[in-house]
């Protein structure tokens, strides 16, 4: 649902809204929120930090909408503001649009495009809100980044947002290409690098088209983390997808052709997200830990050439949309107990 406040001094104007988007606020598409003025819009802001759209007239006692503009681009650079004013001169309109104004509506209101200006400038503040996430995770190493980003990302909201940690339910999934180590030993750099890039550019593929991240490049490894529904399914599709892919790739070493194979572990379950790392070196990686985690990686490590595997708990929730087959019992680093994994065969 989103949330969007209205800075008007004109009554009737909150009584057209609530008529006029009565629909959309009975099924909680929007959530609206009034203000009298500018001093007012921006104790309402404060009150309620999740609004993420701003209709503001320009002619309001006390602090007029040009003024309210100006602060809000200031404090909150995610926040877009739409002009909504009886002004509808050129003069007005550049001084709006030069102050940040996201787009500019004149009374009377023609609701209809109200409404479509709304519905585009949500759309464009979660573009920003997906981009800005994208970057906390690093899952994308190079973008062209927004302005309002960058401005955002060198406020103190941005620092305090980075701090947040939670637990999510979440799968993890370590890819290592097996056998590449030996590669190294004998080819050039250039040669070595230039397979791994390939190797990686592959699965990364596979794993962005399931809707995961990657978390991680680890040597000639992969970590990445899938969220939301049915990400443990996912995962799996996207191992079956890079095993099935690195069947039709080689590379070559001196003269040599390497067929990539790769062991895959995957694991389900509640983990730990934050930023880890080293303060005082200024190096923190968006992550995820616990577990889990741990897990994942010993299933990896245990692994054969072409495997995937899981354990007899993913197993239960996955057996009847993949085919799997029982490996057997394995005792791993931290575990107590021995742990019944599967292989999952398509």
């Amino acid at each position: 649902m989103a949330k969007i406040l209205v800075a008007d001094d004109e009554i009737d104007l909150e009584t057209l809204i609530k008529q006029k988007f009565r629909k959309q606020i009975r099924e909680e598409k929007y959530e609206f929120v009034f203000a009298m003025n500018g001093n007012d819009a921006i104790l309402k802001i404060e009150q309620h930090p999740d609004i993420s759209v701003v209709l503001s007239d320009i002619n309001m006692p006390e602090m007029d909408g040009l003024t309210l503009l100006s602060k809000l681009n200031e404090t909150n650079p995610l926040l877009k503001t739409v002009m909504v004013s009886a002004y509808g001169d050129m003069e007005n309109i550049r001084s709006a649009m030069n102050r940040g104004a996201f787009d500019f509506v004149c009374k009377p209101v023609n609701f209809e495009d109200l409404e479509l200006t709304i519905e585009k400038t949500i759309k464009h503040v979660a573009q920003l809100n997906e981009t800005l996430q994208a970057i906390k995770e690093n899952n994308i190493l190079r973008m062209y980044v927004d302005e309002t980003v960058l401005k955002f990302m060198g406020s103190q909201q941005f620092e305090e947002s980075l701090l947040v940690n939670e637990t999510v339910e979440a799968t993890v999934m370590f890819i290592d290409i097996c056998g590449f180590t030996a590669i190294t030993e004998t080819s050039p750099a250039d040669t070595v690098v230039k397979m791994l890039n390939n190797y990686f550019d592959v699965m990364v593929k596979e794993i962005l088209v399931q809707k995961g991240h990657i978390d991680k490049f680890i040597g000639d490894a992969i970590m990445a983390v899938f969220r939301g529904e049915y990400h443990l399914d996912r995962a799996i599709d996207a191992a079956l997808a890079v095993r099935e892919k690195l069947q039709h790739i080689s590379g070559n070493s001196d003269n040599n052709a390497f067929l990539p194979k790769v062991s895959i572990g995957i694991n389900s379950g509640e983990l730990i997200s934050g930023n880890i790392g080293s303060a005082n070196l200024r190096r923190l990686d968006y992550t995820v830990v616990g577990d889990v985690v741990n897990t994942a990686a010993r299933l990896q490590s245990v692994a054969k050439e072409g495997q995937i595997v899981i354990t007899k708990q993913a197993y239960e929730q996955v057996k009847e949309s993949f085919n799997c087959k029982p490996i057997g019992e394995v005792s791993v680093k931290n575990k107590q107990e021995a742990l019944h994994i599967y292989e999952v065969v398509d």
